[in-house]
């Protein structure tokens, strides 16, 4: 399955920049994995000291986007989980900067952070290869809004592309 087999129902439209940014090259699954090696290889040639850098007061650190990632696709992979199986339950949104204020990112290593990064993804990937086509097609309510289990891997990856962009501009 690629992005572009996606309905625009299947999630809220603040999503669609993740989603566009997935390569139509891959499979979901496939792309759950090589989006991981090419995430790492890509941050593990930055400069250390860029690690702990701001580009602006109040922004994030290269770190703290890391946990942010981190967290964000155990939250992501949560709602996938309860969708596929028919949790009817609605589930809620977070706060993405209470989560990075608490998480103490730039207090750990770079390794550390790709070791956990790279955990978390192992376990997306084979709770995505657990789901069949019937179940990647359900759907749930999270944030007040539809989205499908397949819409929800689609957007891990994106979510992780964006930054990996945001990298780029403003922190290298």
């Amino acid at each position: 399955m690629k992005p572009s087999q996606l309905q625009p129902t299947e999630y809220a439209s603040y999503y669609g920049n993740y989603i566009a940014q997935v390569s139509e090259e891959y499979t979901l699954v496939e792309e759950l994995e090589i989006s991981l090696h090419r995430f790492i290889k890509f941050v593990q040639d930055i400069p250390m000291d860029k690690f702990d850098y701001r580009y602006a007061e109040g922004k994030w650190t290269i770190k703290d986007i890391i946990q942010h990632l981190i967290d964000a696709e155990r939250i992501f992979a949560y709602r996938a989980l309860c969708f596929a199986r028919k949790d009817v339950t609605e589930l809620p949104g977070f706060e993405e900067n209470d989560y990075v204020d608490e998480a103490n990112a730039n207090h750990r290593s770079i390794m550390e952070l790709l070791t956990e990064l790279s955990s978390v993804r192992h376990a997306t990937l084979l709770l995505f290869k657990s789901f069949n086509e019937e179940q990647l097609l359900r759907s749930g309510i999270a944030s007040n809004n539809p989205m499908s289990v397949r819409a929800i891997g689609f957007v891990i990856i994106g979510h992780q592309n964006h930054h990996q962009k945001v990298f780029e501009e403003r922190y290298l």
